[in-house]
């Protein structure tokens, strides 16, 4: 008895280079100006805090600035709760950068941290940016760390507008090697958060996707990916 052969799939091989977060890689849109007071921070001055919603790019920023800093041999230390690695790492040390992220979820540990640093920054010198989801005043932290997060510049991210995310998703498929035709760039846009940072993982999906099975990407593939990831669960 003879049984239909299932359709051959190639493995997907790791050969599209990983998503870039570096200053030139973030597409500013509105927030020129945030761009700008972050490539050019000195290692003296005020607190800077960057807040809006889940995918403005705020750790994007964050990690070009620490990247930026190290290249310059300017120490970084990370207080952050995406990575736990860093938490461990000393917020005193004289003239550091130190980074918070998250502060809308910052533990009574991790806040007690991020107070730490704020006092060795006055007493010795560094700087500190930090981001979160809201302002400052609308944080739940203790008091005494949410006015120290709020006297400095505080910048809210503006998103993009959709001009601006047609090009940064056109600009990171032909980085990819990816032709996307203009109506799956549409359905991306109308069917899926707006955001780049959901857009840039829904299309790192579909390219992995599209390599696996050889196939150019389409709305009828992207469709067919959906389908199979819901089947999955």
């Amino acid at each position: 008895m003879s049984t239909a052969s299932a359709p051959t799939r190639q493995l997907p091989l790791a050969l599209a280079p990983a998503t870039a977060r570096g200053f030139d890689d973030f597409v500013a849109g509105a927030n020129a100006a945030v761009l700008v007071q972050l490539r050019t921070l000195g290692r003296a001055g005020p607190p800077i805090y960057l807040w809006g919603p889940s995918g403005s790019g705020k750790t994007h920023l964050l990690r070009a600035l620490r990247d930026d800093a190290g290249s310059q041999g300017w120490p970084t230390r990370e207080l952050t709760l995406c990575e736990p690695a860093a938490t461990s790492a000393d917020p005193t040390a004289e003239s550091a950068l130190v980074l918070i992220d998250d502060c809308d979820a910052l533990d009574a540990a991790a806040q007690a941290r991020a107070f730490s640093a704020f006092v060795a920054a006055a007493a010795q010198g560094g700087r500190i940016v930090a981001a979160g989801r809201v302002p400052p005043v609308d944080l739940p932290v203790r008091e005494d760390l949410r006015t120290r997060l709020a006297w400095g510049l505080v910048f809210a991210l503006q998103p993009l507008a959709e001009p601006e995310l047609v090009a940064a998703l056109r600009r990171e498929a032909s980085r990819r090697g990816l032709a996307l035709p203009d109506e799956l760039v549409q359905h991306l846009l109308t069917r899926f958060a707006r955001d780049l940072a959901s857009l840039m993982r829904m299309l790192e999906r579909l390219d992995r996707y599209a390599m696996a099975r050889a196939r150019r990407p389409t709305v009828p593939l992207l469709r067919a990916m959906l389908a199979d990831e819901d089947g999955a669960w």
